[in-house]
């Protein structure tokens, strides 16, 4: 003890030492320093003596919905307990469409008061026995210590999957963004090729669609790119020369990646991307040695104006010291913390908090991770994979199942035409359920019609599927049906749903930026979902003109051809560097008048 008082005295002298010297070279009173290093110190001294006496942590009460369950312990139940406990495992998987996450040595209050080492172990045998019983497997993310009464305790965090059965697998849509030369296209090969890139972008190589993007390493065009984890969290990816059906058929829970464009010139394509695909998070790749450069702040700023959940990988970390790839976190914090952002950073450095980041990401809109890795050397490449095996969907059983009660309604976003299939539409179904043999019809076409149309085979993660669902991706076979009459930003949907078009629309928009006066006559770009068209400003509802910053409701007109659309939903606009963000409050009817009557006016006004 006196030994350690003596080096404790001899650090503060020597620290006083110093600051003093600093404080004569820098012109700094000695006096106001030697205050303010001991009102600090005071501080400091009542936090640690706080932490030595703070009372046992918790955890947030246990919710009655949701996918996560607290047990205090699961010692040798009776039969009929064990039914019980294997019924409400079934319901917290439905939950969580497919997952769930079991809290060993929790209370339900939230309380960690932890097991001994004994009843641990046959707790978790008997959650495994229960989800044995629904057809589950069970990983053991992590176990924590907890002081309690001076004996040491554990708490284990249990992750539970069902195994796969007739393509219900679990599936998130990753939107990557990115600057130009950030690594995405490297990134992504690596994670779904299952090997390290050699310095020279040779993961990427199957990303590309071009041969433009081959000879510049340039994405221009939008892919896509799996990736799976099994029932048991082990990743399943083209490794062992898998094809992308034995993937699907092998998983329990697909990461589907949209790589889109990172070059200012693809913006549209990117705003495409983010519009149409509805990607449940994004994550935003940054060069460690360029730091927040290029469109970088540009995609941050799309996906948080599109209400995109974000996270942040730091890539080529291999390429700089330490001391550079601090500099760019920092700087990413930085930007994170500004008003526009007030985004919580948190940098995942080990497992423990990448399961952590996985569960407060999902909970929390304002929590951001922060992962630096290198996809040459491999370093951190498996937090980014712990995290992907653990990252909960965003809607739960409930919202998925009424979705899927609503008439069937899929958005057109690519078209092709196969030899020996025909015309093939790829795109996300809204709502509804879709199946072989459906009859839809699809539009509107430039003079406003719907055409009738057979659907005769899905295809879902290039693999054949008999049955789509609200929310998921997938291409459909039409036949012979004539390709010319097709065109992105169409709408197949069920004819009981008798569709209306769309010429003009009310929206309720943000002015981000704009040089000069935004005013009536001026023409953008329009984003809403899978439309993309030139629209022209017919009036701003209760003003004459707008400036940066400026809310109102704005009259618009399609110039090409009309459009389906739903109130409610998101709109973003640009042009040149004017852009703005919204949703439609009205649609109009095709035979009204550009500009809307005057008690309309002044009621919105």
């Amino acid at each position: 003890m006196d030994v350690q008082v003596a080096n404790h005295c001899s650090i503060t002298s020597a620290a006083k030492a110093s600051i003093a010297q600093n404080a004569a070279e820098c012109g700094i009173a000695n006096t106001a320093k030697k205050k303010s290093r001991s009102r600090r110190g005071r501080r400091g001294k009542r936090r640690r003596g706080k932490k030595a006496n703070e009372p046992p942590p918790f955890l947030p009460p246990e919710a009655e919905e949701g996918n996560i369950e607290y047990k205090l312990k699961l010692v040798n139940p009776t039969q009929y307990r064990f039914e019980h406990l294997a019924t409400q495992l079934k319901w917290r998987l439905q939950e969580g469409r497919g997952e769930a996450v079991y809290q060993i040595g929790v209370e339900d209050n939230g309380l960690l008061v932890g097991l001994t080492e004994e009843d641990m172990k046959a707790s978790l045998k008997t959650l495994r026995r229960m989800a044995e019983k629904v057809g589950a497997d069970i990983t053991l993310l992590r176990e924590r210590e907890v002081d309690c009464d001076r004996a040491r305790r554990k708490i284990a965090e249990v992750l539970v999957r069902k195994v796969p059965d007739d393509q219900q697998f679990l599936d998130l849509r990753v939107a990557v963004l990115g600057n130009v030369d950030s690594g995405k296209s490297t990134l992504l090969g690596v994670l779904t090729q299952g090997e390290l890139d050699n310095g020279r972008g040779r993961a990427r190589l199957n990303l590309f669609r071009h041969l433009h993007e081959i000879q510049t390493g340039r994405t221009s065009s939008i892919s896509f790119e799996i990736l799976g984890f099994n029932s048991k969290g082990e990743v399943v990816n083209y490794s062992d020369s898998r094809t992308a059906e034995e993937i699907c058929e092998s998983s329990s829970k697909m990461i589907t990646f949209i790589d889109l464009a990172g070059h200012y010139k693809y913006l549209k394509t990117t705003i495409f991307g983010l519009t149409s695909y509805c990607p449940d998070f994004a994550m935003l790749v940054v060069g460690a040695n360029t730091g927040i450069a290029g469109t970088t702040r540009e995609h941050l700023g799309l996906a948080m104006a599109l209400k995109v959940p974000i996270f942040i990988v730091v890539s080529k970390v291999d390429l700089c010291g330490k001391s550079t790839v601090e500099k760019t976190v920092r700087q990413l914090e930085r930007v994170l913390k500004q008003p526009g952002c007030n985004k919580v950073p948190m940098v995942v450095s080990n497992p423990d908090d990448a399961v952590t980041a996985a569960q407060q990401f999902a909970q929390s809109s304002s929590v951001t991770p922060i992962f630096t890795l290198s996809s040459v050397s491999g370093e951190n490449l498996d937090l980014l994979k712990v995290f992907f095996n653990i990252l909960p969907p965003l809607s739960n059983s409930k919202e998925q199942e009424e979705l899927m009660q609503q008439l069937t309604e899929f958005q057109v976003d690519e078209i092709y035409s196969v030899p020996d299939v025909g015309t093939v539409v790829g795109g996300t179904l809204y709502s509804g359920v879709c199946r072989e043999g459906d009859r839809l019809v699809v539009g509107p076409t430039d003079d406003g019609r719907f055409l009738r149309l057979k659907v005769c085979s899905i295809h879902r993660n290039r693999s054949g599927c008999r049955v789509l669902r609200a929310g998921q991706a997938a291409t459909l076979a039409l036949g012979n049906f004539d390709r010319s009459l097709l065109r992105k930003g169409m709408v197949m949907v069920s004819p009981k749903m008798n569709p209306t078009i769309c010429w003009q629309f009310e929206a309720a928009i943000v002015l981000l930026f704009h040089a000069k006066t935004f005013r009536r006559g001026f023409q953008v770009t329009v984003h809403v979902g899978n439309v993309r068209q030139t629209a022209t400003v017919e009036c701003l509802l209760g003003k004459e003109e707008l400036r940066t910053g400026e809310r109102a409701v704005v009259c618009f007109r399609f110039l090409k051809h009309p459009e389906y659309l739903r109130v409610g939903a998101k709109l973003l606009f640009r042009e040149g560097v004017t852009k703005g963000i919204g949703h439609v409050t009205h649609l109009l009817p095709s035979t009204q008048n550009h500009v809307p009557d005057q008690n309309r006016n002044q009621n919105h006004s």
